[in-house]
């Protein structure tokens, strides 16, 4: 085999947990294959590469076999190879470290798992443990 489907190669070498998620992303134009946007229904060859945009960081895999049936996870390696750039995993790691959520202007309130990490984010550690019932009243009695 010469050719397969991107959809099918994606979710085969474990790119995409479903052929449905891996032809979606083609259809929002996540896909490109050696630059051009990619359909679910356009084959792979021998050597393409395929880039995956997962915000905030583009993945880019060489093509080194096409295949259209799903292989454990040690095969991987065989069946593809990933050349992504080493500045888009710096781009992955300042995103872990800043914590920002990136959210499109407008698409309205942050959720409860966003707020709790605002939350946890912004209060101080030592305030958590502290204990304010102290009376200074009894202090001044026992000089």
């Amino acid at each position: 085999m010469s050719e397969a489907r991107i959809d099918k190669w994606m979710w085969a070498v474990r790119i995409f947990k479903t052929r449905t998620i891996a032809a979606e992303a083609c259809k929002k134009g996540r896909i490109s294959i050696n630059g051009v946007q990619a359909k679910a229904a356009r084959m792979v060859k021998l050597g393409d590469i395929v880039q995956v945009r997962k915000p905030p960081i583009t993945y880019s895999f060489k093509v080194l076999q096409t295949i259209e049936k799903r292989v454990g996870a040690k095969l991987v390696p065989e069946m593809m190879e990933n050349v992504t750039p080493s500045y888009q995993y710096e781009l992955l790691e300042m995103s872990r470290i800043n914590g920002f959520v990136n959210r499109a202007k407008g698409t309205g309130r942050p959720t409860k798992k966003d707020r709790r990490s605002l939350d946890e984010f912004t209060t101080p550690e030592f305030m958590d443990d502290f204990n304010f019932d102290f009376d200074f009243d009894d202090e001044e009695e026992d000089e």
